[in-house]
């Protein structure tokens, strides 16, 4: 089993600047979009809730930002080996895509319960599906190293520049809402909210509350917060939220965020089916599971007051599946 880590050996944890991100902006910023900031138009008494809306990326996920920056540092030794990452889709989709745009081949271990959308799309970018159940994979991120796949490996969320093309999502916000009180994501490796947080704290901003919305099954960042270490959510289920909630956080994830990030709510998963609803019907958005956590956190009040910026991460759903989800109305 060969272990090709991109950079060589594992560099120590460390905080991204405002010349990552920037530098990491600049490079990006022919294949990214700078998505939009709405307002939902919603009755939320004491809070107005935004939407950043990253589904409406190249492959509807605000991965493709990580993505591009990692595949653009690399070194001609590192593309020549070709690339490889571990995915439940839309990581896939991002490292798939830079990757095709570089003229590099493309690995993706991914989860073997992956929606059928997004495999049918990492397939289309010409990656190489490697399937493998949830387990295999978590514990392949954690080791950097799968079974037969060779090449230059890039992480999914602990990586630094992964981190910091990520990071530009915080720094749109803070230019596009400069009063913003608090900032939700998803939390499922943590990188998403490691870079956005890290954004607006580069951004000169520490005084911006960064909140991760994790499901009821899926809960592990909350569990670290309140122990205030890297835990492991021993009840985990796997739930049609896929592409958030892990079965733990990662020692150096938790080393990452631990100071940037203020906290995570934990959200049921009707709420989020309501949340998935909600958006459809009110602002015409298609949001996947994990898109739809942090609206639904906002809407329930326990990200507090004040202007609320929701990070629609995703919007990698079966339509099928989607319509299903939101069929039944939401309860008064």
């Amino acid at each position: 089993m060969a272990v090709a880590r991109k950079g060589g050996a594992l560099n120590d944890v460390r905080p991204i600047s405002r010349a990552d991100v920037e530098a990491a902006r600049e490079r990006i910023a022919g294949t990214v979009l700078r998505t939009p900031l709405v307002k939902l138009q919603v009755d939320s008494p004491g809070r107005e809730i935004y939407l950043k809306l990253e589904n409406l990326q190249p492959t509807n996920s605000f991965k493709i930002r990580g993505a591009a920056n990692a595949v653009a540092k690399l070194s001609p030794e590192e593309r020549s080996r070709g690339v490889w990452t571990i995915s439940a889709g839309n990581a896939g989709q991002g490292v798939a895509y830079a990757a095709r745009a570089a003229g590099i081949a493309s690995t993706v271990v991914t989860i073997d319960t992956a929606p059928d959308t997004k495999v049918a799309r990492m397939q289309a970018l010409g990656a190489r599906l490697v399937k493998a159940p949830f387990d295999a994979c978590w514990l392949a991120m954690e080791r950097r190293a799968f079974p037969g796949v060779e090449g230059t490996f890039i992480h999914p969320f602990d990586d630094d520049d992964f981190i910091a093309g990520n990071a530009s999502i915080g720094l749109e916000i803070l230019e596009d809402l400069p009063d913003v009180t608090t900032v939700l994501t998803a939390f499922g490796g943590g990188g998403l909210i490691a870079g956005v947080a890290s954004g607006l704290r580069a951004g000169g901003r520490p005084d911006v509350r960064v909140l991760g919305a994790e499901p009821a099954t899926a809960a592990p960042a909350h569990l670290s917060f309140e122990r205030n270490a890297a835990s492991e959510f021993t009840a985990w289920e796997p739930s049609f939220v896929d592409g958030a909630g892990g079965k733990s956080v990662f020692p150096r994830m938790w080393e990452r965020i631990r100071d940037i990030v203020t906290g995570s709510i934990v959200v049921s998963l009707e709420e989020t089916r309501q949340a998935m609803r909600l958006l459809a019907e009110s602002a015409r958005v298609i949001a996947e599971g994990a898109g739809a956590l942090p609206v639904a956190a906002a809407l329930s009040g326990r990200a507090g007051t004040g202007r609320i910026v929701a990070v629609v991460s995703g919007g990698n759903v079966d339509l099928a599946k989607f319509c299903q989800l939101i069929d039944s109305p939401i309860s008064p």
